[in-house]
């Protein structure tokens, strides 16, 4: 039988990449909901005519209170919440899921959301049901690619790690969400003190293999807080930037007017960001990447460090934050059953797996160099 599977905000910039992966897959029913129904409908009819497995479409609100009602009446199993932005959204997807004994998952990225969902992990191991948060680049995607290489180290002291996209703009929830902390006080660590930085600020150039020199900044992650007690590490940071340097420098002057009350709302900002990256769009080269870098002890007692970037090509970025949630339903129409619990997204999919949803070896690549100090 089936698994069936609905997307909320299936019709979204990430939820529509969703979609284009679940709809063909074999073992999956797919349904899309939103709450426009032109919108809806159209991403329906666009599915239906590309694939031979048909799927349906719920038009209403999943936020609302009879949610779990519509999930039980479905027969949905798994829910994949991609409706952002999650700074400051409250957890009633997942209560719902959890009050329909439904599984799910979201693609948050927001610190705050991801690690907090263990308050409803009581009542979700009641129901039986697993509620896993960040099921996205971070932390899903970064914590497996560091657990692929931890039989590798004896200790890890630190990881540095980041994403620079491609020029092409995401939806306008995301850039919200992604400047909602801009001039912001983040918590990174260093030798294992707590160390705040300011969100969008301490610009720094990086040289990337296939994408030149980026501009990064702070941007808070869970990662934070997952990687210090999952790896030991004792300095952890993390930086993000736009594939243009102008981007960047945009951020960053928001973050700064933020900061000394020049700006009060970011989201005004965000809106004309958005317009500003949209035009711009035109001049970049298509190129994204995630890289991590790890520092410790191998486990001859010898430093070690790691070096892995994921880089995308064509302006395929976006299939990396959207695929980790088609790796968790393709492996559960596959049998596999995630532990009940309400937990942030990591251990439940490897690095394998997640390519393997993703498909796109022509676009993506991986590469992984380690350095012993003697060379």
């Amino acid at each position: 039988m089936a698994l069936k599977v609905m997307v909320v905000g299936g019709y979204g910039n990430f939820g529509s990449i969703v979609c284009r992966h679940l709809v063909g897959a074999p073992g999956i029913a797919l349904v899309i909901s939103g709450r426009d129904p032109h919108k809806l409908q159209r991403k329906v009819d666009e599915l239906n005519t590309s694939s031979v497995n048909a799927c349906e479409g719920w038009c209403g609100d999943a936020m609302g209170a009879g949610f779990a009602r519509v999930l039980q009446s479905m027969n949905i199993q798994l829910v994949i919440h991609t409706g952002g932005p999650f700074q400051g959204q409250s957890y009633a997807v997942a209560q719902a899921c959890i009050d329909a004994a439904v599984n799910y998952c979201d693609l948050s990225d927001c610190r705050t959301f991801v690690n907090g969902v263990g308050v409803l992990d009581a009542s979700a191991r009641q129901a039986g049901v697993a509620i896993l948060s960040g099921c996205s680049s971070v932390p899903t995607l970064s914590s497996a690619l560091i657990d692929q290489y931890r039989h590798r180290f004896m200790r890890i002291d630190t990881i540095e790690h980041g994403i620079s996209s491609s020029a092409k703009m995401p939806g306008l929830s995301t850039v919200e969400g992604v400047l909602a902390y801009a001039g912001k006080p983040i918590k990174q660590l260093r030798n294992g003190q707590v160390h705040p930085v300011l969100g969008w600020q301490d610009l720094t150039l990086r040289k990337m293999p296939q994408l030149g020199t980026r501009l990064l900044a702070n941007v808070d992650v869970p990662d934070m807080d997952i990687f210090a007690s999952r790896y030991g590490a004792h300095t952890l940071s993390f930086k993000a930037g736009a594939g243009l340097k102008l981007g960047g420098v945009a951020n960053g002057l928001l973050a700064q007017a933020l900061r000394v009350g020049l700006v009060h709302n970011h989201v005004v900002w965000a809106a004309r960001l958005h317009r500003l990256g949209t035009w711009f769009e035109r001049f970049g080269d298509g190129k994204s990447a995630m890289y991590i870098d790890v520092h410790g002890l191998g486990t001859g007692g010898r430093p070690l460090s790691l070096a892995v970037q994921l880089t995308a090509l064509n302006d395929k970025g976006p299939e990396i934050p959207s695929c980790a949630a088609v790796a968790l339903a393709t492996k559960m129409a596959q049998g596999y059953v995630p532990e009940p619990g309400a937990r942030p997204c990591v251990g439940e999919i490897s690095v394998d797996e997640y390519m393997a949803a993703i498909n796109d070896p022509a676009n993506l690549s991986l590469a992984v160099h380690f350095s012993d100090g003697q060379g």
